[in-house]
């Protein structure tokens, strides 16, 4: 059976459809309402021509913005990495751990603890306002712990990757060739049905552009859709490997040469440069400079990066409060790339927009106006969620 829900009394909404509001790329209406039919947007549009449902929800004057579409974390770990954090805070060296250190105990965790600890991650995230998550294997590094990584993903979100492609397994740190065979191989074969997207970590220390270019191909034609760890720690081929392979993104972006930042400009309908600014927060490192690739034309996406080593939060609102405050953005632009190009990124049509017969995925601000989630950092406005029609939060 049918139902509909209105949410009505909205003081400013969000449709990221400049054809239903204001014409800017954020479409805003104000004082608005929305009209859910079972998981769908049946209607949006100015409160006092709403048509009738089953029920009604009143905003009470608070903006409505699109649920977050997080299209890059690392979810599938156990672990804990405080003590690296703490060290890298204080200003000293941390030689011991790192990735290694979460394979380790990932390995060693349970499905059941693996699954547990990914479920308090999303619930945490969807208190925020994210509705929609891609996350990755890649702190297995076994063909067993790999297909299993995705296998406990794939029961959450349809958004999985496969990054066995992280860094070259402990167990083949004298054989990194025969670590990109089984990555091709063995471990793709088990990996690949349950998963959307292969990724690979291109840079110095992990994998170089010709072995990189092996992994994603054999993606490829596996039936797996690229993306790219590119360009995060220096300059390197990641970016151009992405444009050159029509990956649905090249994630970081943070050393970008002119070429690079032209390549992602001429592939704006492709490839989404995905920015991460959680990782340079909780590193210390330099930021991407979105302000350079939203002048040159490039489509440009928010994530959160969520992991336990260089990026330990799940909150877009932070991320975007980050992207305005010192990647040169602004609030709108912020929002968008947190919502819709979130959604370009993961090539989806459906999510992060709110326009009728797109999904239902909404957060209700307890504020006036989106401009609030960079203007009041750190503070919890998602006051109420909507996924796929649903008030979860």
């Amino acid at each position: 059976m049918t139902t509909t829900s209105a949410i009505t009394n909205i003081g400013s909404l969000v449709t990221n459809d400049p054809a239903l509001g204001d014409g800017t790329p954020l479409g805003l209406i104000h004082n608005a309402a929305v009209v859910i039919e079972d998981d769908k947007i049946a209607w949006v549009g100015p409160a006092g021509k709403a048509p009738a449902a089953d029920e009604t929800y009143d905003a009470e004057g608070r903006a409505a913005i699109p649920g977050f579409v997080d299209s890059h974390s690392h979810l599938v770990f156990a672990g804990d990495r405080t003590a690296e954090f703490n060290a890298r805070m204080s200003g000293h060296s941390y030689s011991a751990g790192g990735i290694r250190t979460t394979v380790a105990a990932t390995r060693a965790a349970s499905d059941a603890e693996l699954e547990a600890n990914l479920l308090r991650h999303l619930h945490e995230a969807r208190r925020q306002g994210t509705t929609t998550f891609e996350t990755k294997s890649g702190y297995g590094l076994t063909v067993q712990d790999e297909a299993r990584a995705l296998r406990i993903a794939s029961a959450h979100t349809e958004e999985v990757t496969y990054l066995g492609a992280h860094i070259v397994s402990p167990d083949y740190a004298d054989d990194p060739a025969g670590y990109v065979d089984l990555v091709t191989g063995e471990m793709l074969t088990a990996c690949a049905p349950y998963a959307r997207w292969v990724d690979v970590f291109c840079e110095k220390g992990a994998f170089d552009g010709e072995q990189a270019r092996a992994i994603l191909t054999a993606g490829a034609a596996a039936g797996l859709i690229p993306r790219v760890h590119a360009n995060q720690l220096s300059h390197g081929p990641g970016v151009q490997l992405a444009v050159e392979l029509e990956a649905a993104s090249a994630d970081h972006c943070t050393h970008l040469t002119d070429a690079d930042v032209d390549a992602l400009a001429q592939a704006a309908g492709t490839t989404v440069a995905t920015l991460l600014p959680g990782a340079e927060f909780s590193t210390r490192a330099q930021w991407p400079d979105a302000r350079r690739l939203l002048d040159a034309g490039v489509t440009v996406a928010l994530s959160t990066d969520c992991n336990p080593g260089s990026s330990y939060t799940s909150s877009m609102p932070f991320c975007i409060a980050l992207a305005v405050r010192d990647m040169g953005m602004t609030p709108d632009e912020a929002l968008w790339s947190a919502t819709a190009g979130g959604a370009r990124a993961l090539r989806r049509a459906d999510i992060g927009t709110l326009t009728p017969g797109a999904r239902a995925d909404l957060a209700l601000l307890d504020a006036p106006s989106h401009v609030h989630l960079a203007y009041r950092p750190g503070v919890p406005l998602v006051s109420a969620v909507w996924q796929k029609g649903r008030k979860t939060a």
